[in-house]
């Protein structure tokens, strides 16, 4: 993808979608989108339901606040009543569709240019209670094998990451994806201000990331 050529058209930020493929094209799991931009393009997806469908537009970063989520859809007609219902609400944004994960322990992980250390990733407890808990680990990017690992002990919640009342999780899915996500940013430093992974599901035999955004330096030196 060409950040550059984006950030030249003016834009400041990207769609989950264009976070997603980034995501894939650095060897991130992530999950398996699409984007339908009109109602005749539902009827040839080919995807298992439950799913789930949230509105897509790299102007619309915060989808949960502005009602652009619908989650649990078990049928063909309900996807096109949510399609109909985004349009509705946002006339210019797409759709961006995906199966429903398997839920696991939620992290949050992320990418910022810190004012006084320069670029760091984040790691921490994830979902809706990041900005109660603020339970998060930082370290200068790029991050070794040492590095993910004493990240992940580091946070307060680190017993939820070893097996807490019997709570499994893969620590090396979840170690592999902080060092390749690491690796990303370190490539994407002089273009992007900042990503957010949130949530990122580490369940028993992997972990993927559900949610994605990322802002633009856009005009910024």
């Amino acid at each position: 993808m060409d950040i550059e050529s984006i950030i030249s058209s003016g834009r400041c930020s990207l769609s989950e979608g264009e976070v997603k493929t980034l995501l894939k094209e650095n060897g991130i799991p992530t999950t398996d989108f699409h984007v339908v931009r009109s109602e005749g393009e539902i009827e040839g997806l080919r995807m298992r339901y439950p799913l789930i469908a949230k509105v897509h537009s790299p102007k619309i970063l915060h989808k949960t606040d502005v009602g652009g989520i619908f989650l649990d859809i078990k049928d063909h007609f309900a996807l096109i009543k949510a399609f109909h219902t985004i349009k509705e609400k946002f006339p210019e944004a797409d759709m961006l569709v995906e199966p429903m994960e398997e839920k696991g322990v939620e992290v949050i992980i992320g990418f910022i240019h810190d004012p006084t250390f320069g670029p760091t990733i984040m790691f921490g407890m994830g979902g809706i209670y990041t900005e109660i808990y603020r339970d998060v680990s930082f370290r200068l990017i790029p991050i070794d094998d040492y590095d993910a690992d004493d990240m992940m002990k580091e946070i307060k919640s680190a017993k939820v990451l070893e097996g807490f009342r019997n709570i499994h999780v893969n620590r090396e899915a979840l170690k592999e994806l902080l060092i390749s996500f690491s690796e990303m940013c370190t490539k994407l430093q002089d273009t992007v201000e900042q990503i957010d992974l949130n949530p990122v599901f580490v369940r028993e035999k992997d972990a993927i990331v559900v949610d994605a955004k990322a802002v633009l330096k856009c005009g910024k030196e």
